[in-house]
């Protein structure tokens, strides 16, 4: 989708998302100030890049699962080829969505605004709608504990992937943390560059993460890839307490 008129791109990593991805799509693209709503879907085997170019997005594949990393990485860099074509005072900021948010998407226009008012390089979502995750906690613990020891300051869900950034704040964090350290690596690379971070609260809701062996392995995935992003960052000077704290909706 390209509507040559707003400031901010709507990225969608996705895998597996054909049952919400167009619930997603149709409300991220409804969000004040978006032009753009880019899906990557990451080698899915179902019909989620149909059901996403269907619902009016821009979609990008993957041939095979690469993690969550990488598909925000495609998903900026196809923003930057669509910028290509539009007339634009600079590039857009990019807010990035999970594809399982279905029709709460339409509720992610909070996140963007301290980015697009220029007091804040990226915004976190705090869900005010909390979903049981199902032993997801240790994960949690294991990355809000590990960005406290590096920053200073702990996020209140520091695993939270709905996450708006200015394209400067992007490209200083690049290379990202790996598959699902992404978020980890994020908070920590910019809080030592010395950006600014501010937590948003906002009504959105995703899939719970369920006890089946299934998201056992996606755990276990999740706290590994954490662990990587953050024994790869314990060298390096500290970072400094978000300025702002947490805004309000």
């Amino acid at each position: 989708m390209l509507r040559p008129s707003g400031d901010v791109a709507v990225v969608i990593p996705a895998w597996n998302e054909s049952d919400r991805i167009g619930a997603t799509v149709r409300g991220a693209a409804g969000l004040d100030g978006v032009d753009i709503v880019v899906v990557v879907d990451d080698g899915s085997g179902d019909a989620t890049a149909a059901a996403a170019e269907a619902a009016g997005a821009s979609v990008v594949r993957h041939g095979r699962n690469r993690g969550k990393a990488a598909a925000m990485q495609t998903g900026a860099d196809a923003v930057r080829r669509l910028e290509a074509g539009q007339n634009r005072p600079g590039p857009h900021h990019l807010l990035f969505l999970d594809g399982d948010l279905g029709e709460t998407a339409a509720a992610a226009g909070p996140l963007a605004g301290p980015v697009r008012a220029g007091q804040a390089d990226m915004t976190i979502a705090v869900f005010s709608n909390r979903v049981r995750q199902g032993g997801h906690g240790f994960v949690v613990a294991l990355s809000g504990s590990g960005i406290m020891r590096a920053t200073g300051w702990r996020p209140a869900q520091p695993l939270n992937g709905q996450r708006c950034l200015t394209r400067a704040a992007f490209e200083a964090a690049r290379p990202l943390a790996p598959g699902f350290g992404v978020e980890t690596g994020l908070t920590i690379d910019l809080l030592r560059r010395g950006m600014r971070i501010t937590e948003v609260e906002v009504p959105l809701a995703h899939r719970a993460t369920g006890r089946d062996w299934r998201s056992q392995v996606h755990r276990g995935r999740q706290f590994l890839d954490v662990g990587r992003a953050l024994v790869a960052r314990r060298a390096g000077p500290r970072g400094r307490a978000p300025a702002g704290g947490r805004a309000a909706r």
